[in-house]
């Protein structure tokens, strides 16, 4: 799984971390994303596809 992050197209929605908080987290000071696992384990694979799937920006990108 290679996971890409486009921080410039972030819009700081903060649904990928409410779908899968071990793999993302947002920044303190702005919200934008934060890739906290870039090799996250397979039970984490469908949850980080959901979390591509559902971001209002298209800031993920998720090659599997």
């Amino acid at each position: 799984m290679n996971i890409t992050l486009d921080v410039d197209k972030c819009c700081a929605a903060g649904q990928c971390v409410l779908v899968a908080p071990e793999v993302f987290d947002q920044r303190d000071e702005d919200g934008i994303v934060v890739l906290l696992d870039a090799q996250p384990p397979a039970e984490q694979h469908a949850a980080v596809h959901e979390a591509a799937a559902i971001c209002p920006a298209a800031a993920i990108q998720v090659d599997a």
